[in-house]
């Protein structure tokens, strides 16, 4: 298995972003949000598991998953979103180990926004990445992305585990909440040393 960095992060906190960065250096980016919407595409493994669980409803016309209407039973219906997880969790784990096992880069960044609420995928990981910037800066930034109103943010927001509590358990911090400049260059300074640390790591 290779050397592999969890980054993790709020929602709008500039993940996808950072893990572009680092792709761009030469890391391997598995990204299980990427992987999760391979799944519920048109065609996607997971989509006759889903129309079976919560009806043929939930599938938009093209046969891919009708994302706003599935977050909006998830968010107000007791039980969706737990049966939902239990059908994609499992698919998105076998595929992401996958992916980090065949990687050709010399480490691996692997996206989980949920990393810090899944042993799973803390267990997988040598080192905790969190990209962070203000709550108020990751409700801004979903708006204008999603076009969701503030009060879904926030409650998608609450779904996830703390800020104090995602900082607490990293390795290593991004502070996202400036430019795009401020950004490339703590990538390329955490690339450095993820690459010595990789390096380390295969010789043992």
């Amino acid at each position: 298995m290779p050397f592999i960095i969890g980054l993790t992060g709020g929602i709008g906190s500039g993940k996808s972003a950072a893990a572009s960065l680092f792709g761009h250096l030469g890391a391997t980016v598995v990204d299980t949000d990427a992987i999760s919407h391979e799944l519920t595409g048109p065609g996607g493994l997971a989509m006759p598991l889903l129309k079976a669980a919560f009806g043929e409803a939930i599938a938009a016309p093209d046969g891919s998953l009708d994302r706003p209407l599935m977050r909006r039973l998830a968010f107000s219906e007791p039980g969706v979103r737990t049966r939902l997880e239990d059908i994609l969790h499992p698919l998105i784990r076998d595929e992401s180990r996958l992916r980090c096992e065949t990687a050709t880069g010399p480490y691996v960044v692997l996206v989980v926004p949920l990393l810090l609420e899944s042993g799973d995928y803390r267990r997988r990981v040598a080192r905790v990445l969190v990209v962070d910037c203000p709550e108020e800066t990751q409700v801004d930034r979903v708006m204008a992305r999603s076009q969701l109103p503030e009060e879904e943010v926030r409650r998608i927001m609450a779904a996830q585990i703390g800020r104090p509590k995602r900082l607490s358990t990293a390795d290593d911090v991004i502070e996202n909440g400036g430019g795009l400049a401020e950004l490339e260059a703590q990538v390329a300074a955490l690339h450095r040393r993820y690459l010595e640390l990789a390096g380390g790591a295969t010789k043992t």
